[in-house]
């Protein structure tokens, strides 16, 4: 008995030692940070729930270090994101750890990391959950590597669980993993935001783990909501309050367009930020991340792309301009904040398109059962690639490639060289599951929308929302404290951000070529639209996202909006944006001839008020209706299948036909919605055959 205590009294003192190198002298561990690494150190699977800043890196690091000295191999972990692996590699070098990563940004290192890990010489691996499926990792490392590891690490381990707020079917795959590691090879899971159930989904699929749950309560946070009237109001309190919020932080948006239009009216009014958006190049990202670090800037405007695993313990302030569907998602990206400082302040600014976005996202779900049959179908005898099989089939890319995650997670098919292939195991769709998932996301929607109008402790209800059982009263939220912060806004910053809001146009970027595929399904066209028959950037008056003029046009093109003719103030825009066109940094080539409106089933005056305006504004012929042969498009089809079913829908009557190859300039051709860009691609095509000089689209929205 006596020899055992010396050992774990050693232990432990080494363990403090290597945490001293991580996090300066005089650092200890918590009690649970020990239990976590003893339990580690005998084999054991841990899942670790603690509060943002609690120290979960430094279990895992610390762990590493006592098993490289017992001579275990390697720890591999599995992380989400390059912010996080990047933060990870520094801190295990603090450690004297040797750390690698493995991801997407670094292709050409990834034969000289192998070896390395190999020999030995690499501490800790990090790999993106999308690695463990790469037919080349999958099957020429990954055997070796779950064979050598000493240590595996699912970070953030909540993405394993579809109950989660941010469930990865990539995460599902480490199943296998862990089905196939040497026994006893310790297990750590570890995640800041995990309600009860997903805490025992992610525990079910780790087996027999010991489950270390800690109080969520973060005392350095102080969290308030602002209540304004509209998105105008919302971009001018925060250019009036942004030099009030201690230090540097993140501004947080929905979408990517109202991160580049929010930090683009800050810099105009003086503020130092930058966009941080997952459409970035990584290098911008990199430099965007190094100027927060190194407090260059106020703070980055960003979307969720700036989420899991990004640390800077100082950060002074976290700002939404509009909500998260979850209260669970919103607490983690909160949690970037006050990890280093006594106090940071957490603002809230809900907007009233919020839910439309929440919509958009929830409409990207699991397909219907019909769908992912007709998948499995054409997988049946042959390997398909993505762009092939979309062809096929009426799924989007991004919704398309989640469900082939998951189907490859439940056995029914496998990625391999060239794409995807059917099992031929039996599947079964979950429906019941799926239902019980989609009501379990419409309640956080309704507790994200209880949250803006608490009139309780704003912690305290964040803490119940994960399953806290120690949540009460804060004491610092503007609940239980009088608030910091009035919804008042200065005259100035009110009538700039309307007339930053109010301006209208945005350019439609023309299709240059065919989808992949097409000649599977009949359609003979591949490879470059030929330039005779593409049309010319053309202009929208805005994108359905937009902070400004998105709210308006989604009410106007809304599945039930009455068709009707064009509100004035619409007309207005069109004519600013097509002042606009002619004269600004890109006008178009040639003023337009003349004016041609794509034929509408559900807005049909809407599109002939507008054509006629820009012709009557314009004094250019109206030469008439393009008609289209095919049928309403439902929501969500891809552009192989629009293509197909536009690609001869539109012949040109003989009196427009005449029309168009009579001009001496461009048709302006007018439409309501570009959403996949293939109806303005094909009839703009159908235009230039029957001879139109050239074709410039105008429409009232874009949907991204």
């Amino acid at each position: 008995m006596g020899g055992r205590t010396e050992r774990v009294t050693d232990a432990r003192e080494r363990a403090t030692a290597v945490l001293e190198k991580l996090a300066g002298a005089g650092a200890r561990l918590r009690d649970d940070q020990w239990r976590a690494i003893a339990a580690l150190l005998d084999g054991e699977r841990v899942l670790c729930v603690q509060r943002t800043g609690w120290g979960k890196s430094a279990v895992y690091f610390v762990a590493t270090a006592l098993l490289r000295e017992r001579g275990h191999g390697p720890t591999v972990i599995v992380s989400p994101l390059l912010a996080l692996m990047r933060n990870q590699v520094e801190a295990a070098g603090r450690a004297g750890i040797h750390a690698r990563t493995i991801n997407s940004a670094n292709l050409d290192e990834w034969d000289e990391i192998t070896e390395a890990v190999t020999a030995g010489t690499v501490d800790v691996l990090l790999i993106s959950p999308e690695r463990l499926n790469n037919p080349d990792f999958r099957d020429a490392v990954l055997p070796s590597l779950t064979a050598t590891t000493g240590l595996l690490v699912v970070d953030e381990a909540h993405c394993v669980s579809d109950w989660g707020h941010d469930f990865r079917p990539d995460y599902r795959r480490l199943r296998t993993m862990l089905a196939d590691l040497p026994a006893g090879v310790p297990v750590l899971a570890t995640t800041a935001t995990a309600n009860a159930r997903v805490t025992a989904d992610v525990a079910e699929q780790l087996g027999d783990a010991l489950v270390l749950r800690g109080g969520l309560d973060r005392d350095s946070l102080r969290l308030s909501v602002v209540g304004v009237p509209g998105p105008a109001h919302r971009l001018a309190w925060l250019a009036d309050h942004l030099d009030e919020l201690p230090g540097s932080g993140i501004v947080y948006t929905l979408t990517v367009a109202a991160a580049h239009e929010t930090a683009a009216f800050l810099t105009a009014r003086g503020h130092v930020v930058a966009a941080y958006t997952g459409q970035s190049e990584d290098a911008e990202r990199r430099a965007a991340e190094q100027d927060l670090l190194d407090n260059k800037i106020k703070a980055l405007v960003a979307t969720s792309a700036l989420g899991m695993g990004f640390d800077k313990p100082d950060l002074g302030f976290v700002l939404h301009l509009g909500a998260p569907p979850s209260p669970i998602a919103y607490y983690q990206q909160v949690g970037r904040a006050g990890r280093g400082v006594a106090s940071a302040e957490v603002v809230l600014l809900p907007g009233p398109e919020d839910e439309a976005i929440w919509r958009y996202f929830a409409s990207l779900a699991f397909p219907p059962e019909e769908q992912v049959r007709a998948v499995l179908a054409q997988l049946s005898d042959r390997p398909l690639s993505t762009p092939a099989l979309e062809a096929r089939v009426e799924l989007r890319r991004a919704r398309l490639e989640l469900m082939l995650k998951v189907l490859d997670v439940d056995g029914a098919v496998r990625r391999v060289r060239g794409g995807w292939v059917a099992t031929g195991t039996p599947w079964v769709y979950d429906a019941r599951r799926l239902a019980r998932v989609a009501a379990a996301r419409t309640d956080e929607q309704d507790a994200m929308r209880a949250y803006a109008r608490l009139d309780a402790c704003r912690m305290e209800f964040l803490r119940r929302c994960l399953d806290d059982d120690g949540a009460a009263p804060c004491g610092r939220c503007d609940r239980c404290a009088p608030p910091r912060f009035a919804a008042d806004v200065s005259p100035a910053a009110l009538s700039a951000a309307e007339s930053f809001l109010g301006r209208a146009g945005v350019t439609i970027e023309p299709r240059r070529m065919w989808p992949t595929g097409l000649a599977a399904v009949g359609v003979p066209l591949s490879g470059r639209i030929p330039a005779d028959e593409q049309t010319l950037p053309g202009r929208a008056v805005g994108r359905l996202t937009d902070l400004g003029w998105g709210a308006r046009l989604r009410d106007l093109l809304a599945d039930d909006a009455l068709d009707g003719p064009a509100p004035d103030a619409l007309r207005a825009a069109v004519v600013e944006v097509l002042a606009g066109w002619a004269r600004g940094d890109s006008p178009w080539p040639q003023r337009p001839a003349g004016v041609v409106a794509l034929a509408s089933r559900r807005r049909p005056a809407l599109i002939h008020s507008v054509a006629g305006h820009v012709a009557a504004v314009g004094r250019l012929p109206l030469l008439g209706v393009l008609e289209s042969t095919a049928p309403p498009a439902p929501g969500g089809v891809n552009s192989a299948q629009r293509v197909r079913a536009l690609h001869d829908a539109f012949a040109p009557d003989p009196a427009l036909t005449a029309a168009v190859a009579a001009l001496d300039g461009p048709v302006l051709l007018v439409d309501d919605l570009v959403d996949s860009g293939w109806t303005m691609a094909l009839a703009g095509r159908a235009l230039r055959r029957a001879g139109a000089p050239a074709v410039l689209p105008f429409a009232l929205a874009i949907t991204t």
